[in-house]
């Protein structure tokens, strides 16, 4: 799939990210405690992480949506970058990344904003994560 992305690099609090839908990166489990998911649950309410979790566990780099709950969003994207044991690479942040990005194609959302997925709990550095997620986003556009 071949389209023209408009990427901006954007530090600040995710959700505050004008945008269609935010993408929280997520256990495989789905449960929300803290970093970008423990901000979105604080922000967005208990309803979210209760629908994400309705729909997991899932495989580790894949993605569902949920409601977005008391944030302004059509729905947030709960990107699955790492399993129990909480650690993750940069293959799992590119897989992670395509396959939300394709869930974002099919909700037919024009915008959507990602946190560095895995830099957290996960432990990546900030440069793998750049690189995979670069790859993805190169390789999807």
């Amino acid at each position: 799939m071949k389209m023209d992305l408009d990427v901006k690099i954007i530090q600040g609090d995710i959700t505050e990210a004008d945008t269609e839908a935010i993408v929280n990166a997520a256990n495989n489990h789905l449960w929300m405690g803290s970093g970008v998911a423990g901000a979105i649950k604080a922000k967005g309410g208990i309803e979210i992480e209760k629908e994400a979790v309705s729909k997991g566990p899932i495989e580790v780099g894949n993605a569902i949506d949920s409601t977005a709950g008391k944030l302004p969003y059509r729905c947030i994207i709960h990107a699955a970058g790492m399993g129990q044991d909480l650690k993750t690479d940069e293959k799992v942040v590119y897989k992670t990344t395509v396959n939300s990005l394709l869930l974002a194609d099919r909700l037919k959302l024009k915008s959507i904003a990602f946190p560095a997925i895995g830099t957290g709990v996960g432990g990546l550095s900030i440069t793998d994560c750049a690189r995979a997620m670069h790859r993805a986003l190169d390789e999807f556009a």
